[in-house]
């Protein structure tokens, strides 16, 4: 069992990376569709989300540190109400489990590209070993995200500095016709929406995280170190698509070409770590659904079910596509989320309610 006393910064930064940092962002699918498709405001959009990464998550995990959090709830009824607070929760109860869904497709999409494998088993495999995990509870939701974040974002870095080195990025370049959805019109909005939807992922997670962590300090210092690791990661993916944007455009996994043309072992070595950030997430938004649906201390049992129920439905959800969800399910949750993130600056920017 973790202690909260173990809940160190570097832990709570690396569970708030983990957290968001999954199959679209570590795939290079988000940066594309929210960001190197902008050209040069891109970068733009990409230090504007780091920003409000450190802000929000902060805010976050000091209310989740206020008030004891178990789940979301807490947090989205303090600082929306009771009638908004219930609106905001039906929306990151919903995109919880659009989230989980798309982690699992994600892996199916990495499975057919990389692999040559059906889609449905790895989709299995992940929803599998995401709701194995999720049954454990809190702790070791926060002790696998932590331990595999360190090497997440090594892969990522890597991988992107290679790719920097191997073909110069162009950030003036944008690529037309890569089917967007018509969501996303302009840098500053994909920048709101991105960081909305995240945070709409992230909140289930991090109000909890802020409860266990060790202190005040730890939840300021590790939020401004996950924002920073976020927004690293980010512009290195954004640079390495930039020099590679009309071949990667074609791709439901963008970084896995990127790292082929590297050479096939890294495009392996890539293939596995994506595969663990993807996880990450997976745990994180199953947890934070099933958290919210029943309390997974009192009511084991009913825990369980839920669990089960949620993965064979997922499974289910699944086969809409990875690209297809990214594209579409994500902007029209960050659109909701807005709400969220508004009441979050309300109540400690404006009420200051809390310490």
């Amino acid at each position: 069992m973790v202690s909260k006393n173990d809940v160190t910064t570097l832990k709570v930064a690396a569970t708030y990376i983990g957290t968001i940092v999954g199959a679209g962002f570590a795939t290079g699918q988000e940066v594309l569709q929210f960001f190197t498709r902008f050209g040069a405001m891109g970068i733009a959009g990409l230090i504007a989300t780091t920003i409000m990464f450190i802000v929000f998550g902060y805010i976050i995990m000091d209310l989740g540190k206020s008030l004891n959090a178990r789940s979301h709830l807490e947090i989205i009824r303090y600082s929306g109400g009771s009638i908004l607070g219930s609106a905001i929760d039906a929306i990151i109860t919903f995109f919880l489990f659009g989230a989980f869904t798309a982690m699992i497709a994600g892996t199916g999409a990495l499975f057919v590209q990389q692999f040559n494998l059906p889609g449905m088993l790895g989709s299995i495999l992940m929803a599998v070993i995401t709701a194995l995990t999720v049954l454990t509870g809190i702790n070791g939701v926060i002790n696998s995200i932590s331990f595999v974040v360190p090497f997440l974002l090594a892969a990522v870095i890597g991988t992107s500095v290679f790719s920097i080195l191997s073909s110069p990025p162009d950030i003036t370049a944008t690529v037309s016709g890569m089917g967007e959805s018509g969501l996303i019109t302009n840098w500053f909005m994909a920048a709101v929406l991105y960081v909305s939807y995240n945070t709409i992922v992230s909140v289930a997670v991090l109000g909890p995280l802020g409860a266990e962590a060790r202190d005040r300090k730890s939840v300021r210092n590790g939020a401004i170190l996950g924002g920073l690791g976020l927004g690293l990661g980010s512009v290195m993916i954004y640079l390495a698509l930039s020099g590679n944007i009309a071949e990667v455009s074609r791709y439901e996994v963008p970084m896995i070409h990127v790292a082929g043309r590297i050479s096939y072992t890294v495009q392996i070595f890539y293939a596995v770590v994506l595969t663990a950030e993807v996880y990450t997430t997976s745990v994180g938004a199953m947890y934070g659904f099933v958290s919210r649906i029943t309390d997974m201390k009192k009511h084991p049992a009913r825990s369980r079910m839920i669990v089960a129920v949620s993965t064979v439905a997922g499974l289910a959800a699944s086969s809409f596509g990875f690209s297809n969800l990214v594209k579409y399910l994500y902007p029209v949750v960050g659109y909701g989320g807005i709400i969220l993130l508004i009441s979050l600056i309300y109540v400690k920017i404006i009420n200051k309610k809390t310490a």
